[in-house]
Parts: C-alpha cells; sequence; structure tokens
C-alpha cells in the first residue's frame, strides 16, 4: 500500500478534466477517499470519515484545539513590540529608526514566507508544517528572550516569523480538512478569534508584562507556552491529508520575496511617515511589477501542478468576492488599530494604561463574537452577517471622525466596540466562505492567499490611514491650529476616508451567496 509520503499525484492526464478554461484541475492529493457530496463539492477524506451527526471525533478536536491554541500565541507576538519598543532601544541604545525594525522586520518576513506555505503544506504535510512552524517560532523566542545584542534580536524576530507565517494558513487548512461542510462556520469562528483577538491583546498583554519583568519578560512568559504547544504537537498532530511530491520551483522563490515583501515594506515606509532609507513609491513599484511576473509564472505552472501560489483558487465559486470584502475589512481594522492610540494618548491626553483598557473591551468582543457568529454562518450563510457587518463598521469609523480633544472617552470605547462587532461579524463568513468554494487540494493555496492578502491590506491601511492623519494634523498645525485639535483634526478625515472605503466592503458583499457544497447546518442528521 501507497503511503502518504510516496504517493505522488496522479497526472492529470489520468486524474482530472479540463476545466472551463481549458486547463486541467489539480489533481485530488487527498486520496481516493474523497467524494463529492450532494451539491457535486469534492469533501476532505478526513470530513467525510466524521460520524453523520456532524459531531467532531475527539482526535480531529484535540488537533485542532491543538493548532489553535498555537496560533493564537504566535500572532498575539507580532503586536507586541509597540510596547516593548522603548525599553528595548534604552537597553541596546538604538534610535527609534533602528528600533522600529524588530516590527518592519516581522511583517517583510511574513509576506515573503505565507505566499509559500501551499507549496509547504502540501510537500510537508499537517505533522511536518506543524513541527517546523512551532519549532521556528520557539527557537526565535528563546533567541530573543537571551539576546545580547540589537542584530541578534533582530534575527530572533526573523526566526519567529518565519513560524508565524506557516501556523495560520496550517491551521485554516486543516480546518477545511477535518471538519464536514455543516460546521465549519463555527470552528472558523475560533479562527477568527485568533486572527482578531490576538493582535488586539498583543499590546494589553506586553505592557503588563514589561513593567514587572522587563522587556526581556514579554518572550520569557511566551516561551514555556510555545515549547508545550511544541512538545504536544510532535506528540498528538498527525497528517490529515496526504503528501504531494511536488517539485519547488526556483524562480518562483525570489519573485515571490521581492513581489509581496516590496509591496509590504513601501507601504509601511509610507505609513512611517518619512526616513525610510528610499522613496516608498519605489519598492511598492518594483514589487507590483514583480507580483506580476510571479502571477503570470504562477498560471503557466499550475498547468503540471508545479505552481508555489495556485491561482485556480481565485476562479472557485465565492473566492475572489469574499477575498475582496475580507480586504477592506482587514485594511480598515489594522488603520484603527494604528490611528486609535494615537489620538487617545496625543490628542485626548491619556496614559498608556488608560488607552489599553479602552480598546480592550473591542478585543475581547471580537474574540468572543467569533465562535457565535461562526454558528450563525452555518444556518444563514454569509450575506445575512458581512452586511449588516459592514454597516456597523461604517458607521463606527462615522462616530470616530467625530472625535475632539474634549470628547467623553466612551465616545471612542463605544465606537470602537461597534467596529469588532462588525468585523466580527465579517471576518468569519468571509474566510469560510472564500475556502468553502475550493476543491481539497487547494485548500492550502487558498489559505496561503488568504493569509498574504490580510498581510497586504493591512500595510496598506496603515499607509493610508497613518499618512491623511499626518498630512492634515501638520497642514493644520501650520494654520496656527492649537496641537491638539491639529491631531484629532488628522484623525477625522482618516476616519471619514476609512468609512468611505468600508461602505465598498457594503457594496462587494451584497451578492454574496455560499458556495454549492458548503451546505448548511443539519439538526436531525444526513
Amino acid at each position: 500500500m501507497e503511503t502518504a509520503s510516496t504517493r505522488r499525484p496522479t497526472p492529470p492526464s489520468a486524474s482530472s478534466s479540463p476545466d472551463m478554461n481549458g486547463e486541467h484541475a489539480p489533481p485530488n492529493t487527498e486520496g481516493t477517499s474523497a467524494a463529492p457530496d450532494a451539491a457535486g463539492a469534492e469533501a476532505s477524506p478526513a470530513a467525510a470519515a466524521a460520524p453523520a451527526d456532524g459531531k467532531l471525533p475527539r482526535n480531529h478536536f484535540t488537533v485542532i484545539a491543538l493548532l489553535l491554541v498555537a496560533a493564537f500565541v504566535v500572532i498575539l507576538n507580532e503586536t507586541t513590540m509597540g510596547v516593548a519598543l522603548p525599553p528595548i532601544m534604552e537597553h541596546f541604545g538604538v534610535s527609534a529608526g533602528v528600533g522600529q525594525w524588530l516590527t518592519t522586520i516581522f511583517m517583510l518576513m511574513m509576506a515573503v514566507v505565507i505566499p509559500m506555505t501551499g507549496f509547504l503544506l502540501q510537500r510537508l504535510g499537517t505533522r511536518g508544517s506543524f513541527l517546523i512552524a512551532m519549532g521556528l517560532f520557539t527557537a526565535g523566542t528563546a533567541l530573543a528572550a537571551l539576546a545580547p545584542t540589537f542584530g541578534v534580536l533582530v534575527l530572533a524576530r526573523v526566526i519567529q516569523a518565519c513560524g508565524t507565517a506557516v501556523m495560520l494558513p496550517l491551521l485554516m487548512t486543516t480546518v477545511m480538512n477535518l471538519v464536514p461542510p455543516s460546521r465549519r462556520g463555527r470552528f472558523m469562528g475560533n479562527v477568527s478569534l485568533v486572527i482578531a483577538a490576538a493582535p488586539a491583546l498583543g499590546p494589553t498583554m506586553s505592557g503588563a508584562l514589561v513593567e514587572p519583568l522587563g522587556w526581556r519578560g514579554v518572550f520569557g512568559v511566551m516561551l514555556p507556552i510555545a515549547a508545550v504547544s511544541l512538545i504536544l504537537g510532535a506528540l498528538m498532530v498527525k497528517d490529515v491529508s496526504e503528501r504531494s511530491r511536488q517539485k519547488l520551483d526556483l524562480p518562483s522563490v525570489p519573485l515571490s520575496a521581492l513581489g509581496f515583501g516590496g509591496l509590504v515594506y513601501g507601504l509601511s515606509a509610507m505609513g512611517e511617515g518619512g526616513g525610510a532609507p528610499v522613496h516608498p513609491a519605489i519598492p511598492i513599484g518594483l514589487g507590483a511589477v514583480v507580483l506580476a511576473l510571479f502571477t503570470l509564472r504562477q498560471i503557466r505552472l499550475q498547468r503540471t501542478d508545479d505552481a508555489l501560489m495556485d491561482m485556480r483558487a481565485f476562479r472557485a465559486p465565492g473566492f475572489s468576492r469574499a477575498l475582496a470584502a475580507m480586504s477592506v475589512a482587514a485594511l480598515g481594522m489594522f488603520g484603527a488599530l494604528i490611528l486609535l492610540p494615537l489620538v487617545l494618548q496625543e490628542a485626548m491626553d491619556l496614559d498608556p494604561l488608560s488607552t489599553g483598557l479602552i480598546v480592550l473591551p473591542g478585543a475581547i468582543s471580537m474574540g468572543l463574537l467569533g465562535p457565535v457568529v461562526g454558528g450563525w454562518y452555518d444556518r444563514v450563510g454569509p450575506r445575512p452577517l458581512v452586511v449588516p457587518g459592514s454597516v456597523l463598521t461604517v458607521l463606527s469609523m462615522l462616530g470616530l471622525s467625530t472625535v475632539e480633544p474634549d470628547s467623553s472617552w466612551l465616545l471612542v470605547l463605544a465606537s470602537h466596540v461597534v467596529l469588532c462587532l462588525g468585523l466580527s461579524m465579517m471576518f468569519t463568513p468571509l474566510f469560510t466562505t472564500a475556502l468553502a468554494g475550493l476543491t481539497p487540494a487547494l485548500y492550502s493555496h487558498g489559505s496561503a492567499a488568504l493569509n498574504t492578502v490580510q498581510q497586504v491590506a493591512g500595510a496598506a491601511g496603515t499607509a493610508l490611514f497613518v499618512a491623511l492623519f499626518s498630512a492634515r494634523s501638520e497642514s493644520l498645525a501650520e494654520k496656527g491650529v492649537p496641537a491638539a485639535e491639529s491631531l484629532t483634526g488628522g484623525a477625522q478625515l482618516a476616519f471619514l476616508v476609512g468609512a468611505g472605503v468600508l461602505v465598498a466592503g457594503f457594496l462587494i458583499a451584497l451578492p454574496l451567496r455560499r458556495p454549492e457544497g458548503a451546505a448548511p447546518a443539519v439538526t436531525g442528521g444526513h
């Protein structure tokens, strides 16, 4: 009998038929047990083997729970540097421009590695991908906690980012492989909890640890959790889909790195408001050109199933529309995440602790609502959730666009909670809808595309909000407007434009439908 590590995908001429564009659909690398469901969508073998009542076997549930905990830890780490950066700069005697590389290099490595995860997950399998992701993150965290120089700390962040980049696509792909369609929304709601709540809680956790333990304590507290997750994963995580023998196309690697890395670096430099070694337009333009070359090469390589990122995912029902709406939501979330602390501290004269407490309820509500929204999605589909969710995000941005220096902090808190509730109603249905129309052979590539676009959209949101905020604030200050009023004036413009951008999310979501094969939840068995 062939094993998961030795079986080669069947050549397209034997196992696949041409799609409507004349290309062969990707072969079923999930094995022969994956059969079409009643609606014609291909089910993964693990999902097909689920009990008739739709309940997940205990071992599958345990694997997903372990991946959720591991993903929460690695994503939480992504936003801890904001609060920890000042004591790190003081300890190593570096400037703010140099210290900022701890955040910039992390985003860059995420943008470089995530597009490759579609290939990595299919080649290494679930177990191999988890061990590499958590092993890298644990090693990077240990190195960061002990870093003797700033350069070593930067290297540690690079290693952490490489592990983090693999973990979230792995989690999404595993959920799609293990969970039957009728329950995917509920489980993807937990994925949304990780994606949305963990980054928002990162600064709060960092602030709580830096004061008593110093900046090394941020890494020291995460290290044992990461190590335990790695050990448990080594004992419990098994492959849930068969590995492929896909070859690594070497030219695609630098094209991906330069394309996505250039975009994220240029957008990040634009969001920092100047001081970059090169003008942001140069890496953005270079990244866009190289990304076009990368896309053309993937289209050619996918005919033989050797693409680093298979572009056929974008032709799946609902994928591109859900991806576009998710990009708009991510842009608004990251833009608000970067701008609100500036307004609260610089314009409204609140201390960091008060700032963290004001944005904490929204982060908690977003996390708690994720699984609930997932259950609703299983019953009613995406549109009844995404459309009102997008309306809430627009209303929250309009509320934030009225903030003045003497405004009550309750206005900011209420607007932020409404924003988080709206985003919760969008993220889970959009992630689930995007992946539900894919065949199992494309789950890993679709997950990689979703997470890559989220990184780029986050960088774009940060750049847009900060650029508008800075330009308007400086213009008002030059006219003699007091500093606090100048800052809130800049924030008002940024949030107002943000509301306009989020209207696009509403329009994109209007025709959204549940893809065929992503069946609603059943109540009495199959």
